[in-house]
Parts: structure tokens; sequence; C-alpha cells
């Protein structure tokens, strides 16, 4: 006897033992118990996942000896011709071959003819997508209203390019790729039944690179039985298809997280030089850091993830590393990367970069997770309030120079307010503070285009004097605490940049509470002022000792540059 594949030796033969598709095969069998089976049903979505052998059972269940009923017997003349495909009153058409109008003529005149054994004439079309237009239309009436003794039962895996008239004539089941787990239990029963010793991690592979499709996967386990015999590991599965091992991958995720640019080189040198498929990589690891995020923004990850319980535990471990902010960075990363795959030379060299990238995303700290360390330390820092102090904390890793002890700190003007062109006239000598006043707006506007922050404190912001190079400027009483906000190093520099383009030469800005002294000085070394309560302001050596200060020095390995009362 000829030898007969695993994918059609284990073909389902009833509806109970069709894999992933209940959504599916429940509907059918409440039609049939309830007698309200449809004239024509299309059954959408990839391959071998199962759509012509739930034809199949559907034709066979209406047309069994005790049919229409949801277990036929396959042991009747008919469940035996169905099954075999030789069948008078089942008649399987391949779209792609039989796409001509004239065949579908033809179609058109058998219908007419009464089954020759079974209830029903039953016609099967397999990628009926395939059909020309012209076939397409002659079908649509007879598909419409057929005889009481017909169904139509069409299959495809690109349902954009039927025609509308067609779907709308059909009861449409959407068939979905079937879930690892489900696809790697079924060839646990098949390797039992065939006598094949296979491990856990082996079945899972095969269940990867299937992606979805049973029948690749029962292929696949053909494949390996041929290459190793009755015993196959999951090094096996791995050198025959190019795969990665589950093992592999993870590490490469929590290299990435960690940002161990080192292993990460290391490990993909290996895999390139054993020949692994570098673009299914990328796809996988979009899986699993997709995963990932599931994991950290869903409760129940069971429900969102096509997992086994060894492979959930790993992820809920992974998922302290990262957040949610991050986890976004790298897939951004690798789905750009991802795309480009399949049009380079170079695809190590393309994976390197790409990881690289990843790595640094993931460990970068973003603006939101400062601010909230920040929020987090002035919450739990203690101390004197009383005296307002502004303490510039540098990190190293921004580049800038340390300043040494008792040097000044003075911060660089923003790139934006160096390049940004303003187009004012010069103010005229004699009386500066006038034409300052009579032309605020326009300064409140042009400062609001390089710090938007700005904007809204020019409002309650006036010229009093200016002294040569030095403008000073007051707030009413009533808003004396926003005069804190043009600490802020882009506001200030803005703030003068527009004030010295108008006035021809540059100049410093103070800002005073009117009445009252400058609520915040100039740059330079702060003079020692009486605070409210006539004590001084704190020294550096003071600031070192709050508890405040000292977390942020921890947190952002930074050091004090200059301290402003």
């Amino acid at each position: 006897m000829a030898y007969e594949v695993l994918a059609r030796k284990w073909r389902p033969q009833q509806f109970d033992d069709v894999v992933g598709q209940e959504h599916v095969t429940r509907t059918l069998k409440n039609a049939i118990r309830n007698n309200r089976i449809a004239h024509a049903y299309l059954f959408v979505g990839p391959r071998g996942i199962g759509k012509t052998s739930v034809a199949r059972i559907l034709a066979k269940a209406l047309n069994c000896v005790d049919g229409p009923t949801l277990t036929p017997c396959g042991k009747c003349d008919s469940c035996k011709e169905i099954t075999s495909g030789t069948s008078l009153d089942v008649l399987e058409i391949d779209g792609a071959s039989n796409n001509g109008v004239e065949q579908v003529r033809d179609l058109r005149e058998t219908v007419k003819y009464a089954p020759t054994h079974g209830k029903f004439k039953i016609y099967i079309i397999d990628e009926v997508h395939m059909l020309s237009q012209a076939a397409f239309n002659a079908l649509l009436k007879t598909l419409e209203e057929p005889p009481a003794h017909v169904k139509f039962i069409f299959a495809t895996t690109e349902p954009e390019k039927i025609l509308a008239t067609i779907v709308s004539r059909c009861q449409r089941f959407d068939l979905r790729r079937i879930p690892v787990p489900q696809i790697a239990e079924r060839l646990q029963m098949v390797a039992k039944a065939e006598k094949v010793k296979i491990d856990e991690d082996a079945l899972l592979a095969i269940a990867r690179g299937s992606e979805g499709g049973l029948r690749d996967a029962e292929s696949a386990l053909d494949q390996l039985i041929s290459f190793k015999g009755t015993e196959i590991s999951e090094d096996d599965v791995l050198s025959v298809f190019g795969l990665v091992s589950r093992r592999t991958l993870e590490q490469l995720a929590e290299d990435i997280l960690k940002g161990d640019i080192q292993s990460l080189i290391k490990i993909v040198a290996g895999l390139d030089e054993s020949g692994k498929d570098l673009q299914r990589l990328v796809v996988e690891l979009m899986e699993h850091f997709r995963n990932l995020l599931v994991c950290l923004n869903v409760d129940n990850i069971t429900e969102g993830l096509d997992l086994t319980e060894t492979q959930v535990t790993m992820l809920k471990a992974q998922a302290k590393l990262t957040n949610t902010g991050r986890l976004l960075r790298v897939t951004e990363v690798l789905a750009d990367v991802e795309d480009r795959m399949r049009y380079t030379l170079s695809k190590r060299t393309l994976l390197e970069t790409a990881l690289i990238r990843c790595a640094r995303a993931s460990v970068v700290v973003s603006l939101e997770e400062i601010l909230a360390q920040i929020n987090e330390i002035r919450g739990q820092g203690t101390g004197n309030r009383d005296q307002k102090s502004e303490v510039r904390v540098q990190a190293p890793e921004i580049g800038e120079r340390k300043a040494e002890s008792g040097e000044q700190a003075i911060a660089p003007v923003p790139a934006m307010v160096r390049e940004q062109k303003l187009d004012i006239e010069v103010a005229p000598v004699g009386d500066e503070v006038r034409s300052l006043m009579e032309r605020w707006k326009e300064v409140t506007d042009k400062v609001g285009k390089i710090a938007v922050a700005a904007r809204s404190i020019m409002a309650d912001i006036r010229p009093i004097r200016v002294e040569k190079d030095r403008v000073v400027l007051g707030f009413d009483p009533e808003f004396a605490d926003e005069a804190d906000r043009f600490r802020d190093v882009r506001s200030r520099k803005a703030l003068e940049h527009v004030l010295g383009t108008m006035l021809k030469r540059e100049v410093s800005v103070d800002i005073s509470v009117v009445p009252g002294e400058p609520v915040v000085p100039q740059a330079g070394p702060p003079p020692q002022q009486a605070g409210p309560k006539g004590k001084k302001g704190k020294s550096k050596q003071d600031l070192m000792k709050d508890p405040a200060v000292q977390k942020a020095l921890d947190v952002f390995e930074g050091s004090i540059v200059d301290v402003r009362e």
C-alpha cells in the first residue's frame, strides 16, 4: 500500500476533530440540528487551517446515510466516497484551473440534475477568488436561487478578490490561525500514534514555524521523521528549518532590556554562522515584545497570549525589567527593520544595528520618568523650605563640562534660540522703556515662538527700567510666584535674546516684584542676601546634606554646579 503523508492521514473526519475552529463548527452543527442549512457557504482564512476539511465534513454530514447528522458515520458508501474524493454528488472544483466562464456555464447546466445517491448535490470550489469576473457574473443567478437539492461551499485565502455580490449571497465564516499550544497538542497526539518520541520544545518549535497552519506543522513533522527517525529533539527542528530556539530568543530579549550590546552581537554572530533565518528572527522578536506589552498592560494575560505556562512565567519575569514606553520604542525599531530586511543584502549588519538601537532605546530614561522621579524626591525630601534655592544637577553623560569648585556655571543658549531669526526693529535710544512698553505684545509673541512655556508668564510682566546692558522687568505682587518660572534656562535666554535684538546689544534680565527686590537674580556668583526670617541662604555644603538633594544626585549620578537663592 502506498505511503500516506501525515497531513492526509490525520485529516479531520468529524466536526469535533477540527482544531482551533470551534466558532465555525459550533455554528454548522447548530444549523444542522435546527434544519437551517444555507444554500451557500464561504470559508475564509490562511492556508492549512481547515477550510477544505470543514467543507468535506459538512458534505458528509449532509449526505451521510444517517444525515443530515452532526456525526457522519464514515462507514457508508457516501462517506467513503466523499473522503476519497470519488463521490458523484460532491464535486470538488479547483478555482485556479476552472476559472473561465465556460466551466461555470457547464456547472449551471449540471445543477438542475438530482443527486445520484445522497440527499444533496454539493459543489466545493477551492480558491474561488481565482474565478474571472465573467465567471462570477455567470454564477450569480444560480448562486442566489439554486435548486433545493444544491449546496455551494466556497473556500478562499483572499476574500477581497471576490465580488461583493457573490459574498452577499453566502454565509461567510472566517477561520483563524490555530494557536501554538493547540498545534503542539495535536502534534503530540499524532507523534504518539506514530510511535515517535519528541520533546516539548521541539513541538513548540514546529508549531511556531507553522505560523498557525496545522497542515504545515504536520508536514514538518513528517519531514523530521524522515530526517531523524523516531526520536526528535529541538535541535533537530532548529537545524532543519533554520529557526531560533526559544531560549535564545528569550536571551536576546533579556539582553535588549538590560542594554547588553556585547552579548547581543555575540549571539547574532553565532546565529548567522549557523545559517539561521535572521528575517524570521526579527518577526519572532516583535511577537515576543508584543507579548511583553500585553503582560504589562493586561491583568489576565492568559486571555491575550497564545503561550504555554512556562513562557508566561518567563514573560512576567522580564516585564519587571522594563515599562510600556520603552517597549513601544523597541517595537518601533523592530517594525522598521523588518520591512527593510527583505530588501537588504547584508541582513546581519542591519540586524546588529537594529538590536543596538533597541538596546539603547530600552535603557534610555524618558522625560516622563525623570519628572516622575523628581516629583517623588520632592515629596520625600525634608529640610528648611523657607529659603527658595535653585539646584542645577548636571548628569555626566550629557557631555557638558563639569564645573570645578567655585567656578561659575553659565548655561549655553539653546540652539533654537541661537538659530531663530527675529524680525524686530531697533528701539530708539532716547526712550527705550517706553518703546518696550509700546511693543511688549510683539516681544511676547517672539519669545513665545522660542519658548512656549514663557508666553503665559509674559502677560503678567512689564519693563521697569533699562540700565545699559541690564533690563529690569516687574511682576505685580499678586503674581509673584510666577516669577519662579523664569528660572527655566530656555525661557530666560529667549527673553534676553529678543530684548537684545530689539535694543541692538547684549542684555541681561532681572525680574522684580513691584515694589521689592529681584526675585530671580542675574547669572553669576549669588550674593548672600537675608532671607524672609533674617537667615542667610543655604551654602553648597548645606545643600549637599539636604536628603532630597542628595537623593536627586544619586538618582541622576550628578553634581551641584551652582546654587541660586
